[in-house]
């Protein structure tokens, strides 16, 4: 069936615009419930709800919990919590299903509400399907005795940060390493400081004091600007960016300049493939640069591309029984250590790298060379459709001629914003600037006439 609300990532849009509205959202409570009150649950049905620090979280927050309410399921709050610590508290307290309420790196002014299952894992499509076939009956009240209850987790914080710590070697130390750590003014922020000074770091935080309209600005994951002078400021070893929810990790080193999930992803990649515990190959997406896959095969380690998104990464993990997995982005997946990405746990995979090798992070970065990429955002006008313009596919085509074997372009339209990305990769870092500015401008031209 044609999926009307769910997309790669769960459903997310604009607050008080359809779907991402309160009515809605307490149908969508409900409409779950009603799918997992047919689910065997031995334990009986419960579901956890936890958000990142946006303001409309109070708001639907509320709404999911009396929706779950009426369709007699009972509920863990949370509070702000990463998405990743949802995916593995989920699993831990045996419930049914985990709820995010976040929309991830994008402005406050968005958000989104994302799913686990039991397992820790994103919804299979089977039950997104069904909960989006509830959604069309009319919403009906459970007897007043099977009314869902709600409590609080009190101790959720300290439970995850005891997991992240977990997933490095017990007898490794941070101790001597000064950190500093960029919380986006997010879901991290009174749980990712703890970690790494609980580890033995000297940590420096910044992106900590969230008001529920300042997560991901100007700082985090999609800002590094911050992080970068403070690392400097303080001379410290190096700074951690995680993004609104968590989920994402981009680190910069001693000398303030960053490093990027497909930098990141090679650390850890080739630190596992050296100790012999690497566990087959490396999965990367469209946009991972091509620097990254010819490293790879220089050492002889195996690499797939998939679409964008980690829904996408983790489908061929699986399917190829792999452990390890990443985006630009900084969303990278290491399957035995946790079920989905986690920035924290990403980050500490690797320090424990640099531990071991008595490396710093700008050296443990070298191994790879990245080719030029220039990345334009252009907004999307609704209806337009890239792949039916002449003008777009001509302008592409002349951006490959220009490249020739030395390059490429993609463009694709986001999975989470109105926007299409332009991308243009090659060896010539000067006219991968110029293509990419000629292929926006005519995508924003043709929207113009269209």
């Amino acid at each position: 069936m044609g999926r009307r609300y769910f997309g790669t990532d769960g459903i997310r849009g604009r607050v008080g615009e359809a779907p991402i509205a309160a009515e809605f959202v307490l149908k969508l409570g409900w409409a779950v419930g009603r799918v997992l009150a047919g689910e065997k649950a031995p334990g009986g049905r419960k579901v956890l709800i936890g958000k990142d620090t946006r303001i409309s979280g109070y708001m639907f927050e509320s709404a999911l919990q009396a929706g779950l309410s009426a369709a007699g399921v009972d509920i863990l709050l949370l509070g702000p919590m990463p998405t990743p610590a949802i995916a593995y508290l989920t699993r831990t307290l045996r419930a049914q299903a985990g709820i995010v309420i976040s929309a991830s790196h994008n402005p406050y002014y968005d958000n989104g509400i994302k799913f686990f299952s039991a397992d820790g894992c994103k919804l299979p499509d089977a039950l997104e399907e069904a909960i989006e076939a509830e959604l069309d009956e009319p919403m009906v009240t459970v007897d007043s005795a099977a009314l869902g209850k709600a409590e609080r987790v009190v101790d959720a914080a300290g439970r995850y940060i005891e997991f992240c710590k977990s997933t490095i070697p017990s007898t490794l130390t941070l101790r001597g390493l000064k950190i500093v750590v960029d919380c986006a003014n997010g879901a991290t922020y009174h749980v990712a400081p703890d970690v790494f000074t609980e580890l033995g770091a000297d940590v420096i935080k910044i992106g900590v004091q969230p008001n529920g309209l300042n997560i991901n600005k100007d700082c985090g994951a999609t800002a590094t600007q911050a992080l970068q002078k403070t690392v400097l400021e303080h001379h410290a070893d190096l700074g951690v960016a995680l993004d609104g929810d968590g989920d994402r990790v981009i680190m910069v080193d001693n000398k303030g300049e960053v490093v990027d999930g497909d930098e990141l992803l090679f650390i850890v990649a080739r630190s596992r493939f050296q100790q012999g515990h690497l566990g087959g190959g490396v999965v990367g997406t469209l946009m991972t640069n091509f620097g990254l896959e010819l490293a790879f095969k220089g050492l002889g380690i195996d690499f797939e591309r998939v679409a964008v998104g980690d829904r996408y990464i983790m489908e061929r993990l699986k399917e190829k029984g792999w452990l390890l997995g990443g985006e630009s982005s900084g969303h990278i997946i290491c399957l035995d250590r946790t079920t989905t990405g986690d920035g924290i746990v990403s980050a500490l995979q690797v320090l424990a790298t640099l531990i071991q090798s008595g490396c710093t992070l700008h050296e443990l970065r070298q191994g790879m060379s990245k080719f030029p990429q220039r990345m334009i955002n252009v907004p999307l006008n609704n209806g337009f459709d890239f792949r039916k313009s002449d003008a777009v596919t001509e302008a592409l085509k002349a951006a490959e001629s220009a490249l020739g074997s030395e390059g490429r372009v993609l463009l694709r339209e986001s999975g989470t914003e109105p926007l299409i990305r332009v991308m243009v990769e090659g060896s010539d870092a000067q006219l991968v600037k110029r293509l990419a500015a000629g292929i926006a401008e005519v995508i924003s031209g043709q929207q113009t006439v269209a």
